[in-house]
């Protein structure tokens, strides 16, 4: 059972406590709720207690649309907390290029001459030296994925006594999959070798047989082109079959195994050249987010996804971003207890836009909207509660709002919409922060 985060009343990280536990503090008084998502209680007294707060670890999975958090107690191997951050940077990505075309649109029409921006007359041709600072500039829709991670990190140190924190640093190590006998890393010389290559490859080809799509057997590496006829184990020569493809299939070569079947040909050789956009996403990223990692002052653990995944199949875990966070380096207990572990599940959704004119798929203005963003001290996307007394909707409503001037809400609620709820019923239980929340 995931546990409840304690506070004491300096607001400090105290030992986190079992639900029921927590349900008793606040039945009796004794605790309030301080935070609803992750869920974390404040005591309302001061508890004396002969036994220390035990420090747990912060392992982190970074994915390009999902990152595995697991806060984990090394001494016990006992699973805290766990939850799977969804990101949103291709939605960022797609925002950004929507932009882009309407306001190149917007210069082309026949309206006075608007002069582009410095950055796209700089591509003309125009050369200039590159400043230190924009080197290591990486683009808001790779940014954004490790603001999200620094976010949860900074708010995951103020919620429990953390000493450490790894992180998977390496998704893939494209030259172990080049050249499999290659030296220098400790792990590649051991029974590691193989990992990160077949990791890719599931990757890559989602899981499934490359020749008849099955998805719920075991999977075999294949090569295309066949290594008795001089095929090599580049990792674009490489696929995955099930076992009766891959012997029916023998030595024969992709193409000729696939001659009655051109477009499944095509298919799987597209695929084999194409890179990986999620790979990159998270290579990309690797590194910033380490420097951010260690700017909070704790020591850092870095490991492989190949070594993730040797701790998670020694175990006999299933594949989860968050048991995956949990395998993340060599500080892995032999045993991880996650009986009952229940995760967080966060998506980012941002923070609005300060877009004031809104169009539509043309470009055109439709709309404005109000600069205002805050009405009777609500913003749209808190969480509230609203307990309607009297009118056509009595009833007691749980969701998130969206303001009016009027001070007329619209409440969406798990399973519909609530239109027309005044401000006056309504009691904040989330503030909005960007992201929502699920189990």
């Amino acid at each position: 059972m995931s546990k409840v985060f304690v506070l004491d009343t300096e607001k400090r990280p105290l030992e986190p406590i079992h639900p029921a536990q927590a349900r008793q503090l606040l039945r009796n008084g004794k605790a309030a709720v301080f935070k609803k998502f992750p869920f974390t209680i404040i005591l309302k007294v001061t508890f004396k207690t002969e036994k220390p707060v035990q420090p747990l670890k912060l392992k982190i999975d970074p994915g390009a649309k999902t990152t595995g958090l697991a806060l984990v107690n090394d001494t016990t191997g006992e699973v805290v907390f766990a939850a799977e951050l969804e990101h949103r940077g291709f939605a960022i990505r797609e925002a950004l290029t929507s932009r882009r075309q309407i306001r190149r649109s917007r210069r082309n029409r026949k309206t006075r001459y608007r002069q582009p921006p410095k950055h796209e007359w700089f591509r003309k041709g125009n050369k200039k030296p590159v400043p230190k600072q924009r080197r290591t500039w990486l683009a808001p829709s790779l940014m954004s994925r490790v603001h999200n991670i620094n976010t949860w990190v900074k708010k995951l140190i103020k919620l429990a006594r953390l000493t450490d924190i790894s992180q998977e640093l390496v998704k893939f190590d494209t030259q172990l999959m080049r050249n499999p006998d290659i030296q220098g890393k400790e792990y590649q010389q051991g029974t590691l070798a193989g990992y990160e290559t077949r990791e890719c490859l599931l990757e890559k080809w989602k899981r499934c047989c490359a020749y008849c799509d099955n998805k719920d057997v075991p999977l075999q590496i294949e090569h295309m082109y066949p290594r008795a006829k001089g095929g090599s184990n580049s990792i674009t020569n490489l696929t995955l079959s099930c076992e009766k493809c891959n012997l029916k299939k023998g030595t024969k070569d992709i193409k000729e195994f696939l001659k009655k079947e051109p477009e499944k040909l095509n298919k799987i050789l597209v695929q084999a050249q194409r890179p990986l956009a999620d790979t990159a996403a998270v290579n990309s990223t690797r590194f910033k987010l380490l420097e951010i990692l260690k700017a909070t002052g704790l020591p850092v653990e870095t490991g492989s996804g190949g070594l993730t995944k040797f701790n998670r199949t020694q175990q006999e875990l299933e594949k989860t971003h968050w048991i995956d966070a949990a395998c993340v380096g060599k500080s892995t207990p032999e045993k991880l207890i996650i009986k009952g572990v229940k995760p967080l599940l966060i998506k980012a959704c941002g923070h609005g836009t300060r877009q004031s004119c809104r169009t539509n798929k043309y470009g055109f203005p439709i709309r404005h909207c109000d600069r205002k963003k805050i009405h009777f001290g609500f913003q749209t996307g808190d969480i509230v509660k609203a307990i309607v007394t009297k009118g056509k909707k009595v009833g007691e409503y749980v969701g998130r709002i969206a303001t009016r001037a009027t001070g007329s809400f619209n409440i969406s609620t798990k399973d519909f919409l609530v239109e027309g709820i005044s401000y006056k019923y309504c009691k904040i239980i989330h503030k909005k922060d960007g992201y929502s929340y699920g189990h």
